[in-house]
């Protein structure tokens, strides 16, 4: 039996729900049983604008070897951008 194991960042970018484009603001990020992927347990990322309501939120649910490769992915990328100078933060 697991717990969820649950975080929630601060960020910055967009996401495209039903109603198209709005800002995201934060991430949920948790282990846990998903509600729809066929998993046990699984990584859950929620893309969300709180202060817009339930529709300004982007959903993924990820066995654990996508979500590893995902953030070596992301890694890899940013890595590569900032090596090519392409980073201005």
């Amino acid at each position: 039996m697991c717990t969820m194991i649950a975080t929630q960042i601060a960020i910055n970018g967009s996401g495209k729900g039903r109603e198209g484009w709005f800002s995201l603001k934060e991430a949920n990020v948790s282990y846990d049983h998903p509600f729809e992927a066929p998993f046990e347990h699984a990584l859950n990322l929620d893309f969300v604008n709180e202060s817009l309501g339930m529709g300004a939120r982007v959903a993924v649910e990820l066995d654990v070897a996508s979500a590893k490769a995902l953030v070596e992915a992301i890694t890899a990328v940013l890595a590569k951008a900032e090596a090519g100078g392409y980073v201005t933060e």
